[in-house]
């Protein structure tokens, strides 16, 4: 299969202007009449959602410490139709984890070299200028054979900022595809874990349509356009993914449980599996007829009140736990558990299909790469069968008392203590699951 030309926005570190600089693009480009098929290098599962705004596509993470070669070809196949390809990194272009995995490191890096995306790097020049061309210049030769298109300079602050800059990156041999003035009011609000969700922005499509509007006036898209370069991949066996739990999913899905892995979702319909949505929050039950439900991570922390109160929904998921499996993800295997803490210290009763009690008033950062091996079999997990994931909550456990699902390690090999739960046709884990690793 050949893909569309591709391109991938990456910096030398978070809070650059990335994100921003993305969402313009895809809706400068879609306004141009392209078809463009956005990309999200690394685990986050936030910005897919603000991708697919802007695109009218939706959009795939490609990570390559937790997904094969295999895997990353059968995702870029959404591509199919596009007219161009926009990937956005993680982190800092060369951010990744200490130690390899089967697959990788899981840097930008990476994903740019397997797919040949030249490199545009944004930079945020406030408080330099020439010596920004140093900093680009190195992230353009610190690997070799690392495809780099140029760089896009941010947070510009008048004419003469931006000319001492260029003539910093004119020295370099760093070509300049846009200069970016300094505004305050085109960032992305944000809370505890990064971005608010998609969903929750007050007017996210006049805030992609100023985005887009500020781009074309200061980024020579024409250029951008040129620069993609286009490969072929071969046509991988369909199977690389996650199987479907079940041929029917009830898919929990609201401002409470939206985090699932785009690219599970779309390889189980591929196999056949209806999915079907439903809301805790709005005290929807799931479908009766469904053989599994997939309760998603979320932030259950700021809806615990609403939740503990949908009776109707708690009770359709209970009666189904008793024959059928039930499965939850972060703040879906939170919602499983016996209750929840929110962050004034009040306590919420969920599921309690699960002893789990987790607190968010007891705050503490878990993020990272999880490895999974299976203890039991269960309906949905085989014993000894790996699975890779990505953690990432604030939440604290306070009681675990059920059977361990797995035994889980970060990609350092260090075990935490976030194992999953089970008890008799209900799992939980804390990690969002991403692929098989075996």
């Amino acid at each position: 299969m050949n893909l569309p030309p591709g391109l991938l926005i990456s910096a030398p570190n978070s809070g650059a202007g990335k994100t921003t600089i993305m969402l313009g693009l895809l809706r400068a480009f879609r306004e141009r009449g392209l078809s463009v098929q956005p990309f999200k290098s690394g685990p986050d599962y936030i910005d897919p959602a603000f991708h697919l705004a802007a695109a009218g596509r939706p959009s795939y993470n490609l990570d390559s410490w937790a997904m094969s070669d295999t895997l990353m070809q059968e995702i870029a196949q959404q591509s199919k139709g596009a007219d161009i390809i926009l990937a956005e990194g993680s982190m800092g272009l060369f951010d990744g984890v200490a130690q390899k995995g089967a697959f990788g490191y899981g840097s930008t890096a990476e994903t740019a070299r397997f797919f040949n995306w030249p490199i545009i790097l944004v930079l945020d020049i406030k408080g330099q200028a020439q010596s920004a061309a140093a900093t680009a210049l190195g992230f353009a030769s610190y690997q070799k054979n690392l495809p780099f298109a140029g760089v896009i300079l941010n947070r510009v602050a008048s004419p003469r900022h931006e000319r001492l800059t260029r003539l910093g990156m004119e020295q370099a041999g760093i070509e300049v595809l846009g200069v970016l003035p300094r505004r305050g009011d085109l960032a992305l609000p944000e809370r505890h874990l990064g971005l608010i969700q998609a969903v929750e922005h007050p007017d996210l499509n006049k805030a992609i349509g100023d985005y887009a509007s500020f781009i074309a006036e200061n980024v020579d898209i024409n250029r951008i356009i040129e620069l993609g370069e286009a490969k072929t991949i071969s046509n991988p066996l369909s199977g690389a993914s996650a199987p479907p739990p079940g041929q029917h999913i009830a898919l929990a899905r609201d401002e409470a449980f939206s985090f699932t892995y785009p690219h599970l979702l779309s390889h189980w319909r591929e196999h056949g599996a209806q999915i079907s949505y439903f809301s805790p929050l709005a005290n929807e039950p799931p479908n009766s007829d469904a053989d599994v439900i997939w309760l998603a991570g979320g932030y259950p922390e700021l809806h615990a009140g609403r939740l503990a109160s949908a009776d109707k929904c708690f009770a359709a998921i209970r009666s189904h736990a008793k024959t059928r499996p039930v499965h939850g993800e972060c703040g879906g295997y939170m919602v499983l558990g016996k209750s929840l803490i929110d962050k004034n210290g009040t306590a919420h009763k969920m599921l309690g299909l699960l002893g789990l009690v987790t607190s968010y008033e007891k705050r503490k950062f878990h993020l990272g790469y999880r490895k999974a091996t299976a203890i039991c079999n269960t309906e949905l997990f085989t014993k000894n069968s790996s699975w890779r994931g990505h953690e990432f909550h604030y939440s604290q456990i306070l009681s675990q008392p059920d059977d361990p699902l797995f035994t889980v390690v970060d990609a350092s090999g260090d075990a935490v203590q976030e194992t999953g739960s089970v008890r008799g046709h209900v799992t939980g884990t804390f990690f969002h699951l991403i692929a098989k690793a075996d």
